[in-house]
C-alpha cells in the first residue's frame, strides 16, 4: 500500500479542516451549503486534534495528506454515541482527487486497531442515509447497521444519522 496512516502533525491542521470541510460540502452533505453551521465543527482541525486521536492517512512517498478522521473514546468530546466500551470515529473525509486509492479503507482499520489496541469491544458511528459509498466499505469491514441506536442531531430537520456497529 502507498498510504500512511499517523497522527496529524501541528502545522497540518488548518489544511486538514479545509480538507475536511471541501469533502463535505463537494459530496453535497450539508443541507445548508456554504451557509451550514456545521462547517465551523469540520473546519476545527485544531479541536478534533485537542479532543480526540486525529489520524491522518498520507501518501508514503510525499506525506501529503489524503484524507483524515477523528476517533475517540466513550466520554470524550467527540464521542457523540459511544457507551462504555464503545469507540466511534467522526469526520472522515478524503481528497476528491485521492479517492480510489484505499485511504479511507486504510483510516477506518486504523480506527478499528485502536480500538482493539484500547481493549474496546465494539466501534460505533454515524452516516448520512446518502453516503452509500461509505455504507458499502463499512459493510465490507464488517460494520452493521444498528437502527435502534440512529439520532437526529438537529431538532426540527429532516437529518437522521443512521447508526453502524462493529464487534472488536
Amino acid at each position: 500500500m502507498d498510504i500512511t496512516i499517523r497522527h496529524a502533525r501541528d502545522e497540518e491542521l488548518d489544511g486538514i479542516g479545509e480538507l475536511t470541510a471541501q469533502a463535505y460540502l463537494g459530496d453535497g452533505l450539508l443541507d445548508f451549503g456554504d451557509s451550514d453551521p456545521y462547517l465551523a465543527t469540520l473546519r476545527d482541525a485544531r479541536r478534533r486534534a485537542a479532543d480526540s486521536e486525529l489520524l491522518v492517512a498520507a501518501d508514503a512517498a510525499s506525506d501529503e495528506v489524503l484524507g483524515a478522521v477523528a476517533f475517540a473514546e466513550y466520554g470524550g468530546a467527540y464521542a457523540e454515541l459511544a457507551r462504555p466500551g464503545e469507540g466511534e470515529f467522526r469526520m472522515l473525509a478524503v481528497r476528491p482527487e485521492s479517492r480510489r486509492r484505499g485511504a479511507a479503507e486504510a483510516l477506518v482499520r486504523a480506527c478499528l486497531d485502536r480500538g482493539r489496541a484500547l481493549g474496546l469491544k465494539r466501534i460505533v458511528i454515524s452516516s448520512q442515509r446518502s453516503m452509500t459509498a461509505a455504507h458499502r466499505l463499512y459493510e465490507r469491514l464488517g460494520f452493521v447497521r444498528a437502527p435502534e441506536r440512529d439520532w437526529a442531531p438537529l431538532a426540527g430537520t429532516d437529518l437522521t444519522l443512521w447508526a453502524f456497529t462493529v464487534e472488536l
